[in-house]
């Protein structure tokens, strides 16, 4: 069945061709995918600067797809980008081309709602088979719930999410809009709010990771965007994963947050860069760097504020800036999102669109946890405990 939908995706037009669904290794470049489809390197270095970059983005674990003839020649290939668009190579007159297309994917909006029997994360992985799901759950109430400490064996928990599905298997990260688990029998709602912020009902932000400005001098040269304007093919729709920040060559670059180097070196278009990788599913990239300090190799562990390189002109670069590009399970996030050192209070009249807001999505969770209550379906309901012990924290 996923081979009948890949050669449907890419309208086959040869007799006997064969489509592939295989993973992008760690440490694979796209130019190895050129050589060992025998495609001319030119291919890429015939690119524009922007899109040489977006190159880089492709990262290891993705799923792509190929289609050969029978000889083993690549007819199509496609390539996700990100989780919105895809690198297309296709075979016309004899010459290879490459383009950007967008992923056809559909979305679908979810509930489930539970009796916690085990932990939030081994049930909710149980019941939805999403482990994915049961990570974003965790990570939203990573600082303000002690899930090992707080959370007993009956308590509920409910969420309302928005999860993509591609070739009919889940696609990229569910996107959780509203949440509640109990503790201690009290629940504990979150809404997700202004730009995908979590939010108490009360309207007070939840703070989650926190990032720095890794310049000490800020001066945004061009912001994060999932599609924009190519400056060159005006016509043509590209995103851009990250922020440019103005800066010398020779500047120092500072860590964004302690985490754990993951790579230190040559990333493509992106020339001399940085990758950390942080709590909750966080990393962040550091690129066209003219120099990476000696201490910084794979696996050592960086603070956050930590000097960790300078800015230069490495890659494929229009000139000296640094690209700081964030990233969320492998996902583009918008680094000024994350970027803020006090929880946030919405005041006036947006304060009171969030609390109208709040209040129906509140609305839906309860009547879940009714629809819970009312059917019977959790196991706990079919036993009778007789305590309530602290559940053990998944790892």
């Amino acid at each position: 069945m996923r081979k009948i939908l890949l050669c449907a995706l890419f309208l086959s037009f040869c007799f006997g061709a064969v489509g592939e669904n295989r993973v992008w290794q760690k440490g694979y470049t796209f130019l190895k995918f050129l050589e060992d489809y025998h495609i001319p390197l030119k291919l890429y270095y015939n690119l524009p600067a922007e899109d040489k970059e977006l190159t880089a983005e492709i990262y290891a674990g993705v799923e792509y797809q190929t289609l050969k003839d029978k000889n083993g020649k690549l007819l199509q290939a496609l390539i996700p980008v990100g989780e919105d668009i895809q690198i297309q190579i296709y075979e016309e007159n004899s010459t290879y081309k490459l383009t950007f297309t967008p992923i056809k994917y559909f979305q679908k909006s979810q509930t489930l709602a539970l009796e916690v029997l085990n932990s939030p994360y081994q049930d909710i992985f149980k019941q939805s088979k999403d482990l994915s799901l049961a990570n974003e759950f965790l990570n939203t109430y990573k600082n303000s719930i002690n899930f090992k400490r707080e959370v007993m064996k009956g308590d509920k928990l409910a969420l309302l999410y928005v999860r993509k599905y591609r070739f009919g298997e889940f696609f990229g990260t569910p996107t959780i809009g509203a949440s509640m688990i109990e503790t201690s029998k009290k629940p504990n709602f979150l809404i997700s709010y202004n730009d995908g912020r979590y939010y108490n009902l009360a309207g007070k932000e939840i703070t989650g990771f926190l990032l720095r400005m890794p310049l000490s001098n800020v001066y945004i040269t061009s912001k994060f965007s999932q599609a924009r304007k190519h400056p060159v093919l005006k016509q043509v729709v590209r995103p851009h994963f990250g922020i440019d920040l103005r800066a010398k060559i020779g500047t120092p670059i500072k860590s964004a947050g302690s985490g754990r180097v993951v790579s230190a070196g040559n990333k493509g278009g992106y020339g001399k860069a940085i990758e950390i990788a942080h709590e909750g599913g966080l990393k962040t990239l550091y690129a066209h760097l003219s120099s990476i300090d000696k201490k910084i190799k794979v696996g050592s562990y960086v603070k956050q504020g930590q000097n960790i390189g300078k800015s230069g002109n490495t890659g494929i670069s229009s000139g000296p800036h640094l690209h700081f590009g964030l990233y969320k399970n492998n996902r583009p996030i918008n680094p000024l999102g994350s970027i803020k050192t006090t929880r946030s209070e919405l005041k006036g009249k947006e304060k009171e669109k969030f609390l109208q807001f709040a209040k129906e999505q509140k609305q839906l969770l309860e009547d879940e946890l009714n629809k819970l209550t009312a059917q019977n379906t959790s196991e706990q309901t079919q036993s009778t405990l007789t305590q309530n012990p602290p559940l053990e924290e998944s790892k």
